[in-house]
């Protein structure tokens, strides 16, 4: 331990020792932190997980509050990482409060301000979606801040793994409102590219406390299996030898749910866990409490239980599909073992992963022709509100805030609120697509996708090989994963036969509902009497059973027609079965296609299978393929100028409307409005396969 300031040290060890019985020791490296952070202004602690960065900052918050300096302002990305961190904070005897999205009473948050600006509080954790709210950046010049503190901080580089955008921004607020003020940034994940691009961002004399990454308590394993009901029947034989508790993590919301609902249904207590709206937030909430107490097998989350969550007794993290990268993968592997001897980890990997990574680094930054429409559009406007690019747009709404985002960071565009609204205008600056920077980092993240895939082939030490990824000098063997003892920890193709059928069916059953959309785009509410009704959709496109067999019959092979299967017939007759029964349908029709009879063919059969009449309701006149079609503006005005009524047509009272694909449901919507205007009383919407992008 090398000790430059006697005061400091003598006052931390005091603390400690106060705290955790006269035994206690600073791990190696945490004192040097907590006197660098104390003394040099600028730190950067990159440590595994475990090993106790909070420490370091709750440590100096004491310190610094002792002598009456300001408070400690910390930066977290989780609600739920938050939780874990006050927790531990009042442990140590500091009074803490939080600012996020679940404090919306304003009385509640006008005294958490009050008690911020009156020194009344040691430490704040906050978001950074809040701290950039203008009740806060307004509330900052009234604080006394004595550290600054941004936690998982390889999310303010952009060559860290994706997380959240207002990371962003957070370095220029290090170099702005807070360039006089003691920052600490953390992260248990960081190469060396990342370290010195936060070494950049931080300033001047930082001081790097960089120690070794080998998590000792790891048993790791690869499993590689590319059918999705394999791996369903994996999980079923083998979480109940695993001991404890622990994490599946899937790359999807569906995933969670579905996964969830397979294991639960099969004697395995499971719940879901991810990004929710608030309507739902309350099942996350449901989710954690019955984790925290051990009252269920597994949470199955995606990355949102991902950064710094800290239960003690997590024994065993699965990766249901594989990451995008080690540094990704490893960062998440940390939540487990970090109070026990010995914990699992098993990597499973599917044909569907790569599909979806890639997915996510392509849209990772904004494209080049939406830029420019956008900064054309606002720039021509000289003031345009956010709802008005939307409508202007033809883009997904998380596509253009995305896009808004970085015109924004980047200094070409600046938001002002007006009345209720936010505005965007133009600044001074001359606009130019940082293009080159884009693609070099998509270039590096599926560099990073690839070297996952070595990791999934890697016949030498599984740990020794990730760390190497994050720039580890230390590393070395661990001695305890399936390729260093020679023995899996479990059989990896070895399924029971019973788990084998279970998966298949359970997998092979699953429909998606088609909610009825209630408001057009302008936010005017659709007529009652003109609403469709809940509907059916048999499968997601490509997944394992029917929505292979319909990705088949829309895609045949070069040469074969395009049909679907007649099990596809079979299958959509007994799920619409009790539908048609409970709501007396009497006919069928279909949305119409200029390009073929894919659609009308199938219903037509379908038709003879479920005994209903069918009958060509719609027409369809020329226009731009609803697909191209990208926000809702754009697609429920397509699908209006598209299709029609056929003129003559005896309207039955209640039909049945069948789509091959669904996604926004705009072509649905419309079609089944000018159904209903001219004289039917219900339409119930059925598709064979839903398109819609991963939901996380």
């Amino acid at each position: 331990m090398k000790i430059e300031n006697r005061q400091i040290y003598s006052e931390s060890m005091g603390i400690l020792k106060n705290i955790y019985g006269p035994g206690a020791q600073f791990r190696d490296g945490q004192y040097e932190a907590i006197e660098a952070a104390m003394t040099r202004k600028r730190t950067l602690v990159v440590q595994k997980t475990g090993w106790g960065k909070s420490l370091v900052y709750f440590m100096c918050t004491k310190l610094n509050r002792s002598r009456g300096q300001g408070m400690t302002l910390v930066i977290s990305p989780l609600l739920v990482l938050m939780d874990n961190q006050m927790e531990m904070a009042r442990g140590m005897g500091l009074r803490c409060a939080a600012l996020n999205s679940t404090v919306k009473d304003k009385d509640e948050r006008k005294q958490i301000h009050s008690d911020m600006a009156n020194g009344e509080v040691d430490m704040v954790f906050i978001t950074p979606e809040t701290l950039m709210k203008e009740d806060t950046q307004k509330l900052l010049p009234q604080l006394r801040i004595g550290l600054f503190v941004v936690d998982e901080a390889h999310c303010i580089s952009d060559w860290g793994h994706d997380f959240r955008l207002e990371y962003g921004k957070l370095g220029r607020v290090v170099s702005g409102s807070f360039s006089n003020v003691a920052v600490l940034a953390t992260t248990a994940t960081a190469n060396d590219r990342v370290v010195a691009d936060l070494k950049k961002q931080l300033g001047d004399d930082v001081y790097i406390s960089r120690g070794p990454l080998t998590r000792e308590s790891l048993h790791i394993q690869v499993l590689q299996m590319e059918k999705k009901h394999d791996r369903y029947a994996w999980l079923l034989d083998n979480l109940p030898k695993l001991p404890g508790t622990g994490i599946i993590y899937c790359l999807d919301k569906r995933d969670c749910d579905y996964l969830a609902a397979f294991l639960d249904n099969n004697g395995i207590p499971a719940m879901s866990y991810y990004s929710r709206n608030e309507k739902e937030e309350n099942k996350n909430d449901e989710a954690l409490a019955a984790f925290r107490g051990n009252r269920i097998k597994a949470i199955v989350a995606t990355v949102k239980l991902g950064m710094g969550y800290d239960k003690g007794d997590v024994s065993f993290v699965i990766h249901f599909q594989m990451p995008s990268s080690v540094v990704s993968w490893y960062q998440q592997i940390g939540r487990a073992g970090r109070s026990l001897k010995d914990a699992y980890v098993f990597l499973m990997s599917g044909k569907e992963d790569r599909e979806i990574n890639e997915y996510f680094i392509r849209t990772a930054f904004p494209e080049q022709e939406e830029s420019e429409q956008i900064i054309r559009l606002i720039s021509d406007a000289d003031g345009i509100s956010k709802s008005e690019v939307f409508r202007r747009i033809n883009a997904r709404r998380p596509r253009i805030e995305k896009t808004l985002y970085f015109l924004e960071k980047e200094g070409f565009i600046r938001q002002e609120k007006i009345g209720t609204k936010q505005f965007f205008f133009p600044t001074v600056r001359r606009y130019v697509y940082n293009g080159q920077h884009y693609e070099a980092v998509r270039s590096i993240r599926r560099q990073e996708m690839e070297q996952m895939e070595r990791l999934l082939d890697e016949k030498g030490c599984l740990s020794r090989f990730a760390v190497n990824c994050l720039d580890d000098k230390e590393a070395c063997s661990c001695g305890k994963c399936a390729n260093c003892t020679g023995m899996d920890i479990f059989p990896g193709l070895t399924l029971s036969e019973a788990s084998r059928q279970k998966a298949a069916a359970f997998i092979s059953q699953q429909q998606v509902p088609i909610e009825p959309r209630h408001k057009w785009p302008d936010g005017t509410n659709i007529p009652k009497d003109k609403l469709l009704q809940p509907g059916i959709c048999l499968s997601k496109f490509g997944d394992p059973g029917y929505g292979e067999l319909v990705r088949q019959g829309k895609y045949p092979p070069k040469g074969m027609p395009k049909r679907f299967d007649e099990e596809l017939v079979g299958k959509s007759a007994k799920v619409l079965r009790e539908m048609i029964d409970t709501h007396h349908i009497t006919h069928i029709t279909c949305v119409p296609s200029l390009r073929s009879n894919l659609v009308e063919d199938f219903a037509r059969r379908l038709a003879v299978s479920t005994g209903l009449t069918f009958v060509n309701l719609l027409e369809k006149t020329p226009a731009p393929e609803q697909k191209t079609m990208e926000n809702s503006t754009f697609q429920h005005g397509n699908a209006w100028e598209s299709f029609h009524v056929r003129q003559g047509r005896d309207m039955p009272k209640r039909v049945l409307l069948v789509d091959d694909m669904v996604d926004s449901r705009w072509t649905l919507t419309v079609c089944g409005y000018k159904i209903m205007d001219s004289g039917c009383e219900q339409v119930y919407p059925f598709a064979l396969a839903d398109t819609s992008h991963w939901g996380e």
